[in-house]
Parts: structure tokens; sequence; C-alpha cells
């Protein structure tokens, strides 16, 4: 029973001592053995490697050895003319010295986050410290994150970290400084439109005023040959009055005499007191043989009516009957009106008199 007891605690101790003198680098890491606390072996490539058994005399640290990356962000840095910027950034490292790393930083990757941390933030202020307003904002942004790296870059050797790559991911105005910016370029905005509205009503007048011009141009061009125009008609039209009108003075002047008849005679409510035997009325005249107006001649061959003369009928002795509805009283004053009645209706009429001379009137309206 001893025996079989010793022999469980040998084979325990020996796969106590195998198992811990056995460690695996991965092909992501790399190792760093220690024997008292000095370095004895770097192991950068992946396999499986020996050392002394236990932790007591070699000790074994991992090391990663993949890129890694550090996030800074919300920093606010600011520019040679005074204005302030929120930055993000990041940086891309690598352990590419694990003796120095050890060394300088116990191979502790947050205390090496805290010292890129503390330079990274210095670098990036000096970076836009140097910078105006407008190139940090895009103009030189390749240029200020390979300086920024350069910057970092010696500082990070010395601890054993290779620094590949620096990126600015946003470069964001304060809220100050972002109301003010805005506030001075919508003013600069403002103006410029006010400058092209200015030029533009400035070509809108001159290309007013020029067909403005163009348009009075154009109107005393055509007033020009409407009058000639007309004045050349107005002399063919003279012309050809004229000309018929000296074929026949006589009759010239009865037409003018016809016109002035139709002006002053017309319906214009104008009153004229003149004498018959004034010049105005000389086509008025009747023609008179030896005093006496001569009969009209027959229109057409038909020769004039005989006078005639009304009668009326001859009475009768016999009365005639009471009307119906008549009134049924006889006084003194309708027997008088029925007598005046009977000898107008008895009396013959006046013939007229065929011997009236036509005269024109004393008075014109």
């Amino acid at each position: 029973m001893n025996r079989l007891i010793a022999a469980g605690v040998a084979v325990i101790v020996v796969l106590y001592l195998l198992f811990s003198s056995i460690y695996v680098v991965d092909v992501r890491q790399q190792a760093i053995v220690t024997r008292f606390g000095q370095i004895t072996a770097v192991k950068t490539d992946p396999g499986l490697y020996f050392k002394l058994p236990t932790t007591l005399i070699d000790s074994v640290q991992i090391i990663d050895k993949r890129l890694l990356r550090y996030d800074l962000d919300n920093i606010q840095v600011q520019v040679s003319d005074g204005a302030k910027y929120i930055v993000d950034a990041f940086l891309t490292y690598r352990i590419a010295d694990p003796t120095q790393f050890r060394e300088r930083l116990q191979g502790d990757l947050d205390l090496a986050e805290q010292r890129i941390a503390t330079r990274f933030d210095s670098a990036l202020r000096q970076v836009y410290g140097t910078r105006n307003f407008s190139a940090a904002l895009s103009a030189q942004r390749a240029a200020m994150m390979q300086e920024a790296h350069d910057l970092i870059e010696p500082g990070m050797k010395d601890l054993g970290i290779e620094v590949t790559d620096v990126r600015i991911l946003r470069t964001d105005l304060t809220q100050d400084v972002s109301k003010n910016t805005f506030d001075r370029m919508s003013a600069e905005r403002f103006a410029q439109a006010a400058a092209i509205r200015a030029d533009g009503t400035q070509a809108a007048a001159s290309i007013r005023a020029i067909a403005n011009r163009q348009a009075i141009e154009t109107v005393a061009g055509a007033n020009k040959d409407s009058e000639i125009i007309r004045g050349e008609g107005d002399a063919q039209r003279a012309a050809i009055y004229a000309s018929a009108y000296n074929e026949d003075p006589e009759f010239f002047e009865f037409y003018r005499s016809l016109q002035s008849y139709r002006t002053a005679l017309g319906a214009s409510g104008t009153t004229m007191v003149l004498s018959p035997d004034s010049s105005f009325f000389q086509y008025f005249k009747a023609d008179t043989l030896d005093g006496k107006v001569p009969t009209p001649a027959a229109p057409n061959g038909i020769p004039t009516l005989p006078d005639t003369q009304l009668t009326a009928p001859e009475p009768t002795d016999v009365l005639p009957p009471t009307n119906v509805g008549a009134p049924t009283d006889s006084t003194p004053g309708a027997a008088s009106a029925a007598s005046s009645a009977s000898s107008a209706l008895l009396m013959p009429s006046t013939p007229p008199s065929s011997d009236v001379t036509t005269q024109p009137s004393s008075a014109a309206q």
C-alpha cells in the first residue's frame, strides 16, 4: 500500500515537472523567458519550447505580436489663430522589441498605452498648433498625420514599440467657434449675393435702357414714315379733288353747299337766324317763270290728281233712333251739343289752295 502511494506521488511529481518545463508559443504571440528576473531567452517563432521546471527558476511572459490599435477621442486642440477643434484620432503599433518592452515597461500593455496616450496627445497638439484655421480642416490632413507619426515614433521606439500608422478621423469645430464661423460664412455669402444682385440690377437697367432707346427710335422712324406716307396720300387726294373739281366748277360749288347744309342743318341742336336772301340758301331758292312757280312735272308721266273737296251727306227728315246707352234725361246742354255736331256734319269743308308758293323759312335749325 505504501509503495502504491509513493509510486502515485512520484508520477504526479514527474508529470508536474514535465508540464512545468514545457511552454507553447502561438503564431500571434512571442515569449520572454526570465531566470530570477533576468531575461535568458526570447522566443518569437511559434512552437513548443522547454525550460527549467517550475516557475521558481524560469518564468515565461507571453507578449502579443499582433498589430494593435489605440484610439484618442474628443481631445480639444488649438490652432495658430486661436480657433479650437475637437479631434478624434488613432494609431496602430506593435511590440517590435520584446526585450526593451520588458526592460522599460515591465511588459505591461496598459502601461505602454498610458505612455502612448501622453505622447500622442502632445504630438497632435503640436501639429495643430502650427497650422491656421483652414489648413487644419482638410487641406494638409495627410501632412499632419505624417508629422504626428514622426513625432511619436522616436519615443515609442525606445520603449520597444513600433508605431506603424497615425490617422486623424474627425476634426470638428467647438460649438462657439462653429457658431462664429457659421455667422461669418453667412455674412460673406450675403455680401456675395448682394454684389451679384447689384451686378444683375445694373445689367438689367442697361439692357432696359438700350431696349427703350431702340423702341423710341423704332416708333419715331415708324411715325416719320407714316407722316411721309400720309402727306403723300393727302397730296394725291388734293390733286385728285382739284382735277375733279376743275372739270365742273359749278358742280363743285353745289357739292360744297350740300356739305355745308349737312354740317349746319344736321342734328346738332344749333339754332341759326339768317335772312332768306342769304347766299347760304341760294340752292334753296325755287326757279320762277314770270314770278310764278311752275307746276312740277308729273313723275314718270303720271298726271297729278285733280282737286277734291270733302262734302257732308245731305240731312234727312228722319231722326236717328235714340242710341243705346245714351243718357235718358233731356237737358239743354245735351241738345245744344247734338245740334252743334249736326251743323258740323252739314257744313262743307274749305278746299286747299293750289296757288301756295313754297318759300324758304326765315329760321332753320
